[in-house]
């Protein structure tokens, strides 16, 4: 992503701490950030940040950018030949990634008040599972309300987020930010970028478990982005978080004495009382007491992790808006996040349900209830891929894996990844299984395997890449296919709005 910048040379060498090494007054300043030599449009508008990887270092491909017109550079080191950039602007770092934070860090603050004068409601979300749909659903919930900038896609990590806050303009009045950590001590830098004024803690899964001793410490390790938010949203029936979200409070009062609680569960104690959840054919009607009145909304899905989306969705809301009438009508016409849950024609008279993005024991749970509660027919069908970052021994893993398939009755296993593939003996009481150590493998027997008839759950990891898979399982109407990106031309719609 190449991200629309405001800044000179001389105040990007300043905010990121980094030093001058070549400076031609004659260069104009840059328009963009980029950080993919691969992906750059405007090379004579563009400040390229080099980040280093295992495998290259972004010196290797500076001369290449300069030949394509780049002219400003933030680099780790000094080790570029200098006397090929010779009219260029060249900052150098200890640390690029650390420096792209800086500049996030201090874009954040130049925002943090609005035009009339009141603070920018930032909304920081974090958790294992759903931040991407409660990001995706706040924003179609407030558009008509707000002018919004969001994570795109699911930017939240040390890169992504930086890169989100930078898109931060004078005309956005909301802003929603994601942040994802994989390990002990990467929310302490991502919370003092997006500076939530409002916080959202989701589901709290196994995804990332290896990189924290517990399942406390990685609560706390999450919590960290909320250590000055107003407001922290989560819920209260899952006693482990509601355990540790009231010790957080307790430690952070010296720092932060204005946090305010907004809990949401069962009990009469929370601040949203869950009074029942009916699910009908199609929808699902939620009940709750709010102030000690009752509040209903309904949503266009059945499955209990869009159920605990949409109140989390509702808590803020709540915060947010005053009037209860705008916050009901907005959740009936709620639209699936793609690649999350999602119903599509398959080949052969098959309904294939799309979950490619990730894959853990929690999400895998809740898709298949998703997939049981099906009933187009009778054959149930799993592809599924390694589940990766547990925490947990694969031998345990993968019979606690084993264990789900059986209690939800699927006919037929098909398995993708080395993993999977090593434990195979696991899942020897299917009827059906096939395994396969990568998609490449899979998609060149996929005609061996006869797909017909069936209900489809695809659910993969995102590094395997998945979505191939649903493209070679879909349907196929025409020969070319007109494909119009809604979401996309929403957003162009707002720019220009915001330009006029």
């Amino acid at each position: 992503m190449n991200v629309a910048i405001n800044y000179t040379v001389a105040q990007i060498t300043n905010y990121t701490g980094g030093k001058l090494l070549i400076y031609n007054d004659t260069i104009p300043s840059p328009g963009y950030i980029a950080l993919d030599s691969r992906k750059i449009s405007f090379p004579q508008a563009t400040i390229f940040f080099g980040i280093n990887t295992s495998h290259h270092t972004s010196n290797e491909f500076v001369e290449g950018l300069y030949e394509k017109g780049v002219r400003n550079f933030l680099l780790e080191d000094d080790q570029v030949a200098l006397n090929k950039l010779k009219d260029a602007n060249v900052i150098v770092v200890q640390n690029t990634i650390q420096a792209l934070q800086k500049l996030a860090i201090h874009h954040r603050k130049s925002h943090d008040v609005l035009a009339n004068g009141n603070k920018l409601p930032v909304i920081g979300i974090t958790g294992s599972n759903g931040k991407t749909i409660v990001k995706e659903w706040l924003s179609q919930l407030l558009e008509n309300d707000y002018s919004i900038i969001k994570s795109p896609g699911s930017y939240n990590s040390q890169i992504g987020v930086p890169l989100s806050v930078l898109n931060i303009s004078s005309a956005h009045t909301l802003a929603i930010f994601e942040a994802g950590i994989s390990t002990t001590g990467e929310m302490e830098s991502l919370e003092k970028i997006i500076q939530p004024t409002i916080g959202i803690l989701t589901n709290i899964g196994q995804a990332h478990d290896e990189g924290f001793k517990n399942g406390r410490q990685k609560i706390n390790e999450k919590l960290a982005l909320f250590l000055h938010s107003d407001y922290l949203v989560y819920s209260a029936d899952d006693e482990e978080t509601g355990k540790e979200v009231i010790g957080f409070h307790k430690k952070i009062k010296k720092v932060n004495n204005h946090l305010t609680l907004f809990s949401w569960g069962k009990n009469k104690g929370n601040s949203l009382q869950i009074r029942s959840i009916n699910k009908k054919e199609n929808t699902t009607q939620i009940d709750v007491v709010f102030k000690g009145k009752p509040l209903s909304i309904s949503i266009p899905f059945i499955d209990d992790a869009s159920s605990e989306n949409a109140i989390n969705c509702l808590c803020t809301l709540l915060i947010l808006i005053k009037s209860q009438e705008k916050i009901i009508s907005g959740f009936t016409s709620l639209h699936p996040i793609t690649m999350r849950l999602e119903l599509k024609q398959g080949i052969n008279h098959c309904t294939i349900i799309n979950d490619s993005y990730s894959n853990d024991l929690h999400s895998l749970s809740i898709a298949l209830d998703f997939l049981v509660q099906q009933k187009q027919h009778l054959q149930q069908t799993v592809i599924l891929s390694d589940i990766l970052q547990s925490g947990k021994k694969p031998d345990m893993l993968y019979a606690e894996v084993a264990l789900v398939l059986k209690q939800k009755k699927i006919n037929r296993l098909i398995a993708i990844g080395p993993e999977l593939f090593f434990h195979q003996k696991i899942f020897a009481y299917l009827s059906a299984t096939h395994f396969f150590l990568s998609v490449s493998d899979f998609i060149k027997n996929i005609s061996s395997l006869y797909f017909h008839d069936e209900n489809i759950l695809v659910k993969g990891a995102r590094a395997f890449a998945f979505e191939e898979i649903v493209i070679a399982l879909e349907q196929k109407v025409h020969q070319t296919v007109l494909s119009i990106n809604l979401n996309a031309a929403v957003h162009n719609l707002k720019q220009y709005r915001q330009l006029l």
